[in-house]
């Protein structure tokens, strides 16, 4: 039966006691890490989220506590009141491993089953069986000290930005649905049958409310949800730290969060990141690395070779260019006798998934030469290829050429990239921050036939493009920007449109109609007409800053109850059904889905 912790209370962590407390009488309380029983001595590690204490019981230890001891087992709770002595053989890799507890009373809190895994730093677990048992998983040093560090963030941002007169205000999670871009998550309401709330994707709208209600610095911790795809660095729903800043330019917002990045580097890692960070128009992102979020740790910069085969009658080359495409390349340099053709053909296979139907290449080895594309080309076009890229002898370059510019950049920033990790070309010995600014403001939707916002409706257009907003969208740029982290989007923003003017001409060229705009965003119109000051701001993904502070592969790791790539929770099986009852209550019923319709 278990006991109760009537009359002890927990005076000490396990993982704070040292030399200095020798001699002290304590209470540490814990799970057991192991039990050593070596017949008239017993040890007990004891394990709490600080660390790791040995319990010790011997010839002077009370019988019965002393059989008591010998009873317990992995993972059982326990209280433990004794004194701190010094330990006859110290262990230099755990901190307390100077000391010990001389146990003078041990209580049995809890008795455990076997658990499914060791509770042990970097177990070698399946995650699937992690996180069914994520509560189990939490208790490994090293996933407790991942959501330690997770707090100790929050905790800079909060200090950070209360420190520049920045106000926290929750703003609502039951809101308005206003489906662009994500899906939302629907909340059926009970009480308006038929109706339903939204959550939020992120604060957008309410945050620019504050502005305009003379809120002039508003930040928040703010939960978001949206129903998306996942991959290894998203989840249904996460974190943001949000801000907010009436009265600025983008300059000021990138100062703030500048300031901000710099000074969780500094508290957390005491790190000195050098400012201003790296700037680097959309354009020139996409250009030199096909990426509007470009890992800039290592070269292998994408080089255009439109030029240098705009009379090729290669078939493959031609018709690219002749589409409004072009043909690209990466020089791969002094790699050509370790990468095989072999390797170069899983590399093409991996590239198929961007939308590229294959990979020229030509290898320079140092016992001769060998191409897929030079045979077909001009001795002129050969050699006009390999001047761009800088061809020599132990290089290897590699080509790809489509009709779509957005698959030539999309396959060779990834594969950039794969090279990288695959030659060990990456530094990272220190952190690599850079502002992609000028993004343009429209990407075309080709399943819905028009454009659409590449943030949000509510982005300002550069001045100088206000002419263009409704005759040529495709050609206005947004002073909107990204903040990129070792080639990992972690946080954007932009300048918002405060004109009702400018902002009824951003919903006509997305293909709103008045009534569809007041439809869907009529709180927000109408308040513009209250006078709405100049305002913008940002948005940190809490999640993926510290997966990647951390070094982790999977945002995963650095969220306690992460869902699965399906949307899914393994260990509560969330989502489930619903009683009949409760459905009835809101008015829905299901409906299966037609056979083979996923949808």
């Amino acid at each position: 039966m278990s006991e109760f912790m009537s009359g002890l209370k927990r005076t000490h962590y396990c993982g704070t006691l040292r030399q200095e407390h020798v001699g002290k009488e304590v209470v540490v309380c814990g799970w057991v890490q192991r039990q050593r029983d070596l017949g008239q001595l017993i040890f007990v590690d004891l394990r709490d989220r600080t660390g790791i204490l040995q319990l010790a019981f011997g010839d002077t230890t009370d019988r019965q506590i002393f059989e008591k001891a010998a009873a317990v087992r992995a993972e059982y709770v326990l209280a433990v009141r004794g004194i701190v002595r010094e330990r006859s053989a110290k262990n230099a890799e755990l901190p307390t491993g100077d000391v010990e507890i001389e146990v003078l009373e041990l209580r049995i809190l809890a008795k455990a089953e076997t658990p499914p895994f060791e509770i042990v730093e970097n177990s070698n677990v399946k995650e699937e069986l992690r996180l069914k048992y994520r509560y189990l998983d939490l208790r490994r040093p090293d996933m407790q000290d991942k959501i330690i560090q997770r707090h100790k963030i929050v905790k800079i941002a909060r200090d950070y930005f209360d420190d520049n007169d920045f106000l926290e205000i929750e703003t609502p999670v039951l809101i308005k649905s206003t489906p662009e871009g994500a899906r939302d998550y629907l909340v059926p309401s009970r009480v308006f049958p038929g109706n339903f709330f939204a959550l939020p994707q992120s604060p957008q709208q309410y945050k620019q409310l504050l502005m305009l209600s003379g809120f002039d610095r508003y930040m928040q911790v703010a939960r978001c949800f949206r129903d998306e795809d996942l991959r290894a660095d998203r989840q249904p729903e996460f974190t943001q730290i949000d801000l907010e800043m009436s009265f600025v330019e983008p300059e000021d917002v990138m100062a703030i969060g500048e300031g901000f990045v710099r000074d969780v580097y500094k508290r957390l890692q005491n790190i000195d990141v050098p400012a201003p960070f790296q700037r680097m128009t959309w354009h020139e992102a996409m250009e030199r690395f096909g990426s509007d979020k470009p890992d800039l740790r290592f070269g292998l910069e994408l080089i255009n070779l439109s030029d240098a085969l705009k009379d090729t009658e290669f078939r493959v080359f031609a018709g690219a260019l002749l589409a409004g495409g072009s043909v690209r390349g990466i020089n791969l340099k002094g790699k050509a006798d370790e990468l095989s053709r072999k390797e170069i053909d899983k590399l093409t296979e991996t590239l198929k998934a961007y939308g590229a139907q294959g990979l020229a290449w030509t290898r320079l080895t140092s016992n001769g030469e060998s191409s897929s594309y030079e045979k077909f080309l001009s001795e002129q076009e050969a050699a006009a290829v390999r001047t761009a890229l800088g061809a020599e002898t132990g290089d290897v370059l590699l080509l790809v050429a489509s009709p779509k510019n957005s698959v030539v950049f999309a396959s060779l920033g990834a594969l950039r990239c794969e090279l990288a990790k695959r030659f060990g070309m990456i530094d990272d010995s220190k952190p690599c921050l850079l502002w992609v600014t000028d993004f343009p403001l429209f990407e075309y939707d080709e399943e819905e036939d028009r454009y659409v916002a590449m943030h949000h409706p509510f982005t300002a257009p550069r001045e100088e493009d206000l002419d263009k907003l409704t005759t040529d969208p495709g050609s206005v740029c947004a002073k909107a920007y990204d903040l990129v982290l070792n080639g990992n989007e972690l946080g954007g923003g932009s300048i918002r449109i405060n004109s009702p003017e400018v902002q009824r001409q951003m919903f006509e060229a997305l293909g709103f109609t008045p009534e569809q705009a007041q439809q869907r965003f009529g709180f927000l119109i109408d308040a513009f007409r209250y006078g709405a000051p100049p305002h913008g701001g940002m948005a940190f993904g809490l999640d993926r800053l510290v997966m990647l502070m951390l070094g982790c592969d999977s945002i995963r790791d650095v969220i306690a109850f992460p869902k699965v790539a399906n949307s899914s929770e393994l260990m509560s099986n969330a989502p489930d059904v619903v009683d009949a009852k409760q459905l009835t209550e809101l008015g829905l019923s299901i409906v299966a889905a037609a056979a083979g319709n996923n949808d």
